[in-house]
Order: structure tokens, then sequence, then C-alpha cells
């Protein structure tokens, strides 16, 4: 899970990062960038298991 939460994060940076230079998409990649980092860091909150 913990891979997979990494792998959304990275990809969410990168998409936020690339975003700027494509120019007919820029908003829609910048969005998807930020929910990708954001299911990124709920994912782990969210289905970790409380001891």
């Amino acid at each position: 899970m913990f891979i997979i939460a990494l792998i959304l994060f990275v990809g969410g940076v990168f998409l936020v990062g690339i975003s700027f230079s494509l120019a007919p998409f820029q908003a829609l990649v910048f969005i998807l960038g930020i929910l990708a980092v954001a299911a990124a860091l709920a994912l782990p909150i969210h289905l970790t298991r409380r001891s």
C-alpha cells in the first residue's frame, strides 16, 4: 500500500511539474497532479488500522 502511495505521490509531483509546459491542458494536468498527491497522502491515513 505504501508503494502505491509513493508512486501516486511521485506521479503527482511529476504532473504538477510538467503541467507548466503543456499549454492546452495546463489546468487539467495541474489539478490531476494535486489530486494524485492528495490521494497519496490520504491512502495510508485511511487504510492503516490503529492498534
